[in-house]
């Protein structure tokens, strides 16, 4: 009986502690709160102003996993993400009862059914298309979905090696982003695309300026198809980029082409390209000295400016011509970028294609 009362009094005062310390706790915090002047709402309301930073942070959980439809989210809602996992899991990519996508909001792209579909023997193949048929290593290409730019560094090591392996078994390119060439792109063998972007990472030399050493020894690889200069990014048309020293790891140093310890600026534009004849120039030049297909991406905010370009081309002759043009929509993604620009600037996709094809 005296052990049993002995463990409660311990249990009780046990309990006063912790109370007396939770009380201490938030006293401290009240006066830490009242003091300060970095957070106005932590001021303003002490102690309690705390609990906004974790419920915003919480928010998100909450409302991916409990509160959204499976419509609802953007740029991948929750019906069309469990339909990814399901198929990449083995697990089938069917489902059951009618859609649950609004089909009646006008705009909505449907796709117009036969009235006699082929039967499963009557499919045509899809038709390899030529790139660069006139440069000295044409590239066949075989599919037309593709994997666009993301940089090693943007994306992880597991994560580039898993999109290149996945590329070769599908038998599409990948494209490596502004970030360079790593040896995880090539682990896969699939075929890619190397991005140019302004800053000329992993094609430079020390000054940061294009490297033609530096190209033929990327378009040394067989992997290597095609090379396509980075004039914007949907995301952020018209905005650099920084890659902070901290972040500089030597391999990536090495890949990029970049010193340690120093942060790595991307312009928001190639310097030496002024205008379009400077932009044909440059594709001409690449061309040359890798003797594979050059093209551009960019992205679209009028079709003006777009049209007097393909006249240039007309006056220059069609060996001038880039091999390919790729059109980032204004959705598009991004590691960085100001909200205003993600938002604001750049056509979508929808509207940016069918203003470049009209032309």
């Amino acid at each position: 009986m005296g052990t049993m009362f002995w463990v409660f009094e311990w249990l009780a005062l046990l309990f006063v502690m912790v109370i007396g310390a939770g009380l201490a706790a938030g006293v401290a915090m009240f006066f830490v709160d009242r003091m300060q002047t970095a957070d106005a709402v932590r001021r303003n309301y002490p102690v309690i102003g705390r609990f906004r930073g974790l419920f915003t942070e919480l928010g998100e959980f909450f409302r991916q996993y409990f509160f959204a439809m499976d419509r609802e989210e953007m740029p991948f809602n929750r019906a069309q993400r469990d339909w990814v996992y399901r198929a990449g899991s083995g697990k089938g990519n069917t489902v059951a009862f009618g859609s649950t996508r609004n089909l009646n909001i006008p705009g909505t792209p449907i796709f117009m059914n036969a009235v006699f579909p082929p039967l499963d023997d009557q499919y045509a193949q899809t038709a390899p298309m030529t790139i660069g048929p006139q440069t000295r290593t044409p590239f066949v290409a075989p599919s037309l979905f593709n994997i666009s730019g993301m940089s090693y560094g943007a994306i992880s090591k597991p994560a580039v090696r898993a999109l290149s392996r996945g590329a070769a078994k599908a038998g599409i390119w990948m494209n490596t982003g502004e970030g360079g060439i790593s040896p995880y792109h090539l682990e896969g063998g699939c075929d890619i695309v190397f991005q140019i972007g302004t800053a000329k990472f992993g094609v430079r030399d020390a000054e940061g300026r294009l490297s033609d050493d530096k190209l033929r020894e990327v378009a040394a690889h067989p992997e290597v198809k095609m090379f396509e200069i980075k004039l914007s990014q949907g995301a952020k048309p018209g905005k650099g980029g920084i890659l902070p020293a901290a972040k500089i790891s030597e391999e990536v140093a090495a890949i990029r082409g970049v010193p340690m310890g120093k942060d790595a600026i991307s312009p928001n534009r190639h310097r030496e390209v002024d205008d379009f004849d400077d932009l044909l120039d440059l594709i001409g030049h690449i061309r040359e000295v890798t003797g594979k297909p050059v093209g551009f991406k960019t992205c679209i905010g009028s079709a003006d400016p777009w049209f007097a370009f393909f006249q240039r081309i007309l006056e220059r002759g069609e060996d001038s011509a880039p091999d390919f043009i790729t059109i980032d929509g204004g959705e598009g993604g991004t590691g960085a970028a100001p909200m205003p620009l993600i938002d604001l600037v750049g056509l979508p996709l929808r509207e940016a294609l069918i203003r470049i094809v009209d032309l």
